[in-house]
């Protein structure tokens, strides 16, 4: 069942969902629109390969149908919109699959459905309005930002914390943010900088500021709206006439000529050489950040970036799933998911444990093609 509390009911609203759906992802028709919901308010709406699985395909489905004219995409509850993929599952799965053991498909599974899901919702050519009320990370992040309009409110938290983890910024994440104003999205790779409404209106991620109490309203325009013209012109109307106050001026503005400065290199190390150059309370506090942070998945994500900026998405998308691969054969993925989400000490044991130990061929590796075993699309 839909949240009530926190998603579009009443007249008009037809629900969709077939009788052994676990009702972790629901869908509604609301006159000419398409409403999703990501129903794991507990799990703060965390994508599973089971909601993947629902998605994909009634996306498709509509992306055809000539009845549907926008797809609305909210989370459930009053924490987030999606806080990011199920990691312990595919963790658990990665670690059968390094062991040969049974259960290890999902590791290769979960990326490649889950990375077909966000190109399709790039090649929408109907508009897609992702409602980011609350924490927006990782997975969240690919449902969202490939999308026509991302509408943030005052309640959101949005980042991509992955080299934290001991990953990297993927679902898409090789495409938009090479794409941010200058060194922007290269700072946010590397430091999984946590952003709210206003910064990521100034680093392009996001398109459209509302507060959180009239994101109801902009559903109910939207399903009654008028969809005889251009779609997006249609939404963006409704979201003009929803509009109350401002983000406020973004943080990220005051230290942007920094950021550019200390982030433009071509290697990790520079850039923490760089940012002890600057001294400034910022830099201490961005070089402690990195620190942090896995040595493989920084240097890694610096390479990832820099190549993502001549990339098409589909061909962003196909190299992001060969490092999904190789992450998962790799040892930090594991322990950054022990230290933050299982023992949650926050201290984890990185391997190779300092920049200087890893390698050129340890980067590269990274990006090797799988073969037969490379993301393809279908259509």
């Amino acid at each position: 069942m839909t949240d009530t509390a926190n998603s579009p009911s009443g007249a008009g609203s037809t629900p969709e969902n077939g009788p052994d759906s676990r009702h972790e992802i629901t869908f509604e028709r609301r006159g000419a629109i398409a409403v999703v919901t990501l129903d794991r308010p507990k799990a703060l709406n965390a994508l599973t390969l089971g909601m993947i699985r629902e998605f994909d395909p009634r996306l498709a489905g509509w992306a055809g149908d000539p009845a549907v004219k926008a797809i609305v995409v909210q989370g459930a509850g009053d924490r987030a919109f999606c806080a990011g993929g199920d990691v312990r599952a595919v963790a658990d799965a990665g670690r059968a699959l390094k062991e040969g053991r049974a259960g290890g498909d999902l590791a290769s599974d979960f990326f490649r459905e889950e990375y077909v899901l966000n190109r399709r919702i790039h090649a929408l050519s109907k508009p897609y309005v992702a409602l980011l009320d609350g924490i927006t990370m990782g997975g969240g992040v690919g449902i969202s930002v490939p999308g026509s309009h991302r509408v943030v409110t005052e309640r959101t938290l949005f980042a991509m914390p992955e080299t934290g983890i001991g990953l990297f910024p993927d679902v898409g994440g090789s495409w938009y943010l090479p794409r941010c104003p200058g060194e922007i999205g290269t700072y946010l790779a590397l430091t999984g900088a946590r952003l709210h409404a206003a910064d990521t209106l100034y680093a392009g991620l996001a398109t459209h500021y509302l507060p959180s109490a009239a994101v109801g309203g902009l559903v109910d325009a939207l399903a009654g709206a008028d969809w005889s013209g251009d779609g997006r012109a249609v939404v963006d109307e409704a979201l003009a006439a929803a509009a109350g106050g401002s983000a406020g001026e973004p943080p990220l503005a005051a230290h942007r000529e920094a950021i550019d400065r200390c982030f433009r290199f071509d290697s990790v190390e520079e850039i923490c050489a760089a940012l002890e150059k600057d001294g400034t309370d910022w830099a201490v506090s961005t070089l402690k950040n990195l620190s942090q942070m896995s040595p493989t998945s920084l240097k890694v994500t610096l390479r990832q970036v820099r190549l993502g900026k001549n990339l098409s998405f589909d061909d962003a998308m196909i190299m992001e799933y060969r490092m999904s691969q190789a992450f998962i054969r790799g040892d930090d993925f594991y322990e950054g998911i022990r230290a933050l989400l299982v023992d949650k000490d926050r201290s984890p044991r990185w391997r190779p444990a300092t920049l200087a130990e890893v390698g050129a061929a340890d980067v590269e590796r990274h990006f090797a093609p799988l073969g037969d075993r490379d993301l393809g699309f279908a259509d």
